[in-house]
């Protein structure tokens, strides 16, 4: 009977242990996790282009027969890289022999080879500047912004555009539309004054309006 009703004794406390404990959602709030910080922003598309460009500049040079440094390199090895490019270009360009020479849209295929397009060049070279000084290159001793360079470029260009029949016309740039000035406004805003307050003294109102037109005019030609 002791050992009974021992046993039971345990279950009942259980029990009203279980019965007056507060309901979990009470405890809650102090169980709340602070916010996890948000991931950063992944590197835009031109930000991963120019990384592997960069990439694969640097192993053109380890693998570039003798080796070459990046301190050692020059605008002449520039264009070498620029040239061992073409090679997996997909852009047709006409030889001087073929028939479809200066043609936009030859009627059938040829024998010409494939090369780099010169705008793929120019953006190419455009990104590897820019990250040969985010690594610490100096911008005075910057190889993809030799002379030499430019001139290749521009050789390509226009020799691309001869065998394309494709001539690469150059952006031009859109002049801003000129602003009216303070001064103008200024003026224009007394002369309608002049001419409002004008208008009712009868002969003065005649010269109010003339003032207002000769003073509005230069704000036509703004």
């Amino acid at each position: 009977m002791d050992s009974a009703s021992g046993g039971g004794a345990p279950e009942s406390n259980t029990g009203a242990g279980s019965s007056s404990a507060p309901p979990a959602s009470g405890s809650a709030p102090s169980q709340q996790q602070p916010p996890e910080s948000s991931s950063p922003a992944p590197p835009s598309r031109y930000e991963s282009q120019k990384r592997r460009d960069w990439n694969t500049f640097l192993q053109y040079l380890k693998n570039h027969k003798p080796p070459l440094t990046l301190a050692r390199c020059s605008g002449a090895h520039v264009i070498e890289f620029l040239k061992y490019l073409d090679q997996f270009g997909k852009t047709k360009v006409h030889m001087s022999g073929c028939p479809y020479f200066g043609h936009p849209n030859p009627p059938a295929p040829c024998a010409c080879p494939l090369k780099q397009a010169w705008g793929s060049l120019d953006a190419l070279i455009g990104r590897l500047r820019a990250a040969y000084e985010e690594n610490g290159g100096r911008p005075e001793s910057n190889p993809f912004g030799a002379r030499a360079v430019r001139i290749y470029l521009r050789e390509v260009r226009e020799g691309q555009a001869k065998a394309r029949g494709i001539p690469y016309e150059k952006k031009k740039r859109k002049r801003p539309a000129p602003a009216v000035t303070a001064a103008a406004v200024s003026v224009a805003a007394s002369a309608a004054a002049t001419a409002t307050a004008g208008g009712g003294v009868g002969e003065g109102g005649g010269g109010g309006g003339e003032v207002a037109r000769n003073a509005a005019a230069p704000t036509t030609t703004v």
